[in-house]
């Protein structure tokens, strides 16, 4: 029989592939925990998106716009990532005008 209290402990599929990472240190430089949720990293998400942007400004514009609106359910303010992302889009939308 199981118990219904059990079924707020969720394991990610990281905890499981490495049980004690809490003792290791985020390495916040080349693979920060909020640019590493899902199955790969933001980093080749963006590159995968912007290989046919018309331009290098253009790409640039929506890479930053993606890694905002990727990023922003695991920084401390996700409000502030979504306005961030608006910008730059604004911005994007204006330059291909």
């Amino acid at each position: 029989m199981e118990s219904s209290n059990f079924k707020k402990f969720k394991v990610s599929k990281a905890e499981i592939e490495h049980p004690f990472s809490y003792f290791i240190p985020e390495d916040r430089v080349n693979s920060p925990s909020h640019y590493t949720q899902g199955k790969q990293e933001v980093i080749d998400t963006i590159e995968e998106a912007i290989d046919g942007a018309p331009s290098i400004q253009a790409g640039m514009l929506q890479a930053q716009v993606l890694k905002y609106l990727l990023r922003c359910w695991y920084k401390d303010n996700p409000l502030e990532d979504l306005s961030k992302a608006e910008w730059y889009l604004k911005r994007l939308i204006e330059k291909l005008q």
